[in-house]
């Protein structure tokens, strides 16, 4: 396999069609130019130059190999220059996982528009993933960046940052029978059917959230799983069940959604940012961003 080192030998002796002169722009000495230049012709088993007394002229092949070492050549640098640009966290690509709850809070389009300005070089791949799944993939190296309701347990060579946090609101079907109570009573939830987060994604965001409407006196009946916010939000709408959704999601019901806020409900939507500790540099840097 040829050296890029023999390559830069080859293309400053034929640039300068004299060996001396290509010793001196290389920095070397006369005589191992001269040998490294017979070595690479014969293990090409081609005559690179015709020699003349003061001068070297390129052969017909010679003149081919040299715009195929300069290709080379200006393909290495162009290689070195993108890694340390990744390096510096300036380039390659950042994978990003999140949860729906991290777009409807704003930290998501927050921190992207912000890593965009500072960092345009670097491709963006967003994915849309359960908490758990994300941080599967974090840990496989299959992603950069998560943004999850529910930070890992164990948090071994993790960075874990809280980045929204809100209230949730009661979503009810416009007709049914608690949607005219302006002071809603949690209490009165109790038994009612409600559309909820699948178990499965989940269990221990699902187990927090029926301990939290036990502590605000009711018992949720789950009648129908979704993922999606905005799916839940029109499952509502058509009368299917009541639902909690984000504070942040008010304003995006649908007709036929009444919202009302839970003044004991004592849980919060919470979306937390993960970074491997031996992430990279355009990783970490997104990461911080999501912290401000």
């Amino acid at each position: 396999m040829l050296e890029l080192w023999r390559l830069s030998y080859f293309v400053a002796v034929a640039e300068e069609e004299n060996v001396g002169r290509a010793a001196a722009r290389l920095g070397v000495s006369q005589s191992p130019l001269s040998q490294r230049i017979r070595e690479l012709e014969a293990g090409l088993g081609l005559a690179l130059f015709h020699r003349e007394r003061r001068r070297l002229r390129l052969t017909a092949e010679g003149w081919r190999f040299l715009d195929q070492a300069r290709a080379l050549l200006a393909h290495a640098a162009g290689v070195e220059q993108q890694a340390k640009a990744a390096g510096r966290g300036e380039g390659g690509r950042l994978s990003l996982g999140f949860v729906e709850g991290a777009v409807h809070a704003g930290v998501l389009g927050r921190a992207l528009r912000r890593f965009r300005h500072e960092r345009p070089g670097v491709g963006i791949e967003l994915r849309a993933m359960r908490s758990g799944d994300q941080v599967q993939a974090l840990r496989e190296g299959a992603l950069d960046v998560a943004h999850v309701y529910t930070p890992p347990a164990e948090s071994a060579g993790l960075r874990i940052a809280l980045v929204a946090e809100e209230p949730y609101r009661l979503a009810i079907p416009a007709d049914h029978r608690l949607a005219a109570d302006t002071h809603l009573v949690e209490a009165r939830l109790d038994g009612e059917a409600f559309i909820a987060l699948p178990e499965r994604g989940n269990p221990q965001a699902r187990a927090e959230w029926i301990a939290a409407c036990r502590a605000s006196g009711f018992a949720p009946d789950v009648r129908i799983e979704a993922v999606e916010p905005t799916t839940i939000l029109g499952l509502v709408a058509a009368g299917v069940g009541l639902a909690m959704v984000q504070e942040s999601l008010a304003g995006a019901a649908p007709a036929g959604v009444v919202m009302r806020p839970l003044p004991t409900f004592p849980l919060r939507m919470r979306v937390f940012a993960v970074v491997s500790e031996s992430a990279s540099a355009a990783a970490r840097a997104y990461f911080e961003l999501t912290r401000t």
